[in-house]
């Protein structure tokens, strides 16, 4: 494994924010923690990023509003999923200002933008983006409506 957590997240939610906290708390503990900015020069950007999920030993998914209106932030959604289900990987869902049950139940801004990803994407994608929402908003994890 070269990273000890991968962070999934949607940028224009929580990178300067939420997300930027949690790496740096991360890596004053001295935790590796992944996130897409750290990228090398020149690398394809959804293949390398699918290739440091697999390299993680944990992922954490930040799910925020507009999580799912990202097609990428959804790949790497099921691409968690895959390597929870065959490399053991741990997962930790954080719902950032948004309600576990939208995912879980795939209802709100969250079942809605996955509903617009099926006039461009194909019905098969975007069921396997809605088994991984499910599966991954079913995790224990954080809310930030309820830790203060």
């Amino acid at each position: 494994m070269k990273h000890d957590v991968f962070i999934s997240f949607r940028g224009t939610d929580t990178r300067y924010s939420f997300t930027s906290h949690l790496y740096d708390a991360l890596q004053r503990k001295q935790i590796d923690a992944y996130i897409d900015d750290k990228l090398d020069g020149g690398e394809k950007i959804e293949p390398a990023i699918l290739e440091r999920i697999e390299e993680s030993f944990i992922s954490a998914v930040i799910f925020s509003e507009n999580y799912a209106d990202s097609t990428f932030c959804l790949r790497e959604l099921s691409k968690i999923l895959e390597c929870m289900e065959t490399k053991q990987q741990m997962v930790l869902p954080v719902f950032y200002r948004l309600d576990p049950c939208q995912v879980q139940n795939l209802t709100g801004s969250y079942g809605d933008a996955l509903c617009k990803h099926e006039k461009d994407c194909g019905s098969k994608e975007v069921e396997s983006w809605r088994h991984a929402s499910k599966e991954i908003a079913n995790l224990k994890g954080w809310n930030s409506n309820v830790i203060k």
